[in-house]
């Protein structure tokens, strides 16, 4: 639908003199909004302005208000997408703010995770950015359209990308548009991401778990005392034994987390995506458990010292990230040459040790 145009006396308020303001008035969607034309006349003076044959100042006028319609008209045919913040800055000659990309928003986001901490997840919101470039190098708000996204996900596929590739690159992209959204950059009536335009495809979650034969053999298992092995069953273990607590937070857990023989913490991600009703972890420690804290737990460390010598508190976030990865890749690294001894088909990563503690 076309935005109409009308110069119109705003009789609402006089100025002075009986004098009032004319305005452009431009109606869009039921919505109107009246632009300045710096002209003031009586209500007897508009009235000769409109008229069909004006003379002397009153033509000046009419020729003066006819010219602010056409100057109106063509910047509404100009617009491939009329808004009133568009026609505005035009219609005032208002010089153009530097434009805000989807890239900018890409790099914003990605700065303010790396000032929270979220090293990874910075990393993710990279990778994505990265790959809509490689697709489409001059990629911007404009072009994430449901076609966009169906001839990304073809080329990911084309490219020999997995179904759960293209998912993971385009579920920071949508919180991006969400951003976009929020801040008046992207238009809300154009969200791409809903099921009758394009939804992001999620493959299905298969949960990897040992079985209860295997559990066994790891747990029978004695390594050499004090060895890399020895180190990484054990995590694996307090993983599967503390209700499949993942590595993030087995790094994060500090001694006053150990209260009458429960371990109660607050999961990390949970610190960052809640802000209110923030329930706690709550873990029966076991004796076997008890035991590897014993074992691999700092000597004489303080309530608020993390247990395990995995971080300090004396790092950066960066580095953080860094020790925990890798931790969790050492520990893999061991525990798949351990299940090869073992004749445990399974990959028994860290993962593995979450799964299993749900799956028996």
């Amino acid at each position: 639908m076309k935005p109409l145009t009308q110069i119109i006396l705003d009789s609402r308020r006089a100025k002075f003199n009986d004098r009032f303001p004319v305005k452009l008035r431009i109606t869009f969607l039921r919505k109107q909004k009246y632009f300045s034309t710096d002209i003031d006349l009586t209500k007897e003076e508009y009235d000769k302005v409109r008229s069909e044959k004006p003379r002397g100042d009153f033509k000046e006028i009419q020729i003066k208000l006819n010219k602010i319609e056409e100057k109106a008209l063509m910047i509404i045919d100009s617009l491939k997408k009329f808004s009133f913040e568009k026609f505005e800055s035009l219609f005032y000659d208002i010089p153009a703010l530097k434009k805000i990309t989807l890239t900018d928003y890409y790099n914003d986001y990605i700065n303010t995770l790396k000032a929270e901490g979220r090293i990874n997840t910075a990393q993710n919101y990279n990778v994505s950015l990265k790959s809509l470039q490689d697709f489409y190098p001059k990629v911007d708000f404009e072009n994430i359209t449901p076609d966009f996204l169906n001839r990304y996900e073809s080329w990911m596929l084309s490219n020999n990308k997995s179904i759960s590739t293209v998912g993971f690159y385009l579920r920071p992209l949508r919180t991006i548009i969400n951003e976009g959204i929020e801040n008046k950059v992207f238009q809300r009536e154009d969200y791409p991401f809903i099921k009758k335009k394009y939804q992001i495809p999620a493959s299905k979650n298969i949960k990897k778990a040992l079985n209860r034969d295997e559990v066994k053999k790891v747990l029978n298992y004695i390594p050499e005392p004090n060895s890399p092995e020895e180190k990484a069953k054990d995590f694996w273990v307090f993983s599967y034994l503390c209700n499949g607590i993942n590595f993030k937070d087995i790094s994060f857990l500090r001694w006053k987390d150990i209260k009458d023989d429960q371990i109660i913490f607050i999961r990390e991600k949970t610190k960052r995506t809640k802000k209110h009703n923030i329930q706690p972890i709550i873990i029966p420690l076991l004796n076997e458990a008890e035991k590897i804290i014993d074992k691999w737990g700092s000597k004489n460390g303080t309530s608020d010292d993390y247990i395990f010598n995995i971080i300090d508190k004396e790092m950066s976030p960066e580095t953080i990230e860094k020790k925990i990865h890798q931790f969790i890749k050492t520990t893999n690294y061991w525990n798949r040459k351990l299940a090869g001894k073992l004749e445990i088909k399974a990959d028994m990563t860290t993962y593995y040790a979450r799964h299993t503690f749900s799956t028996i």
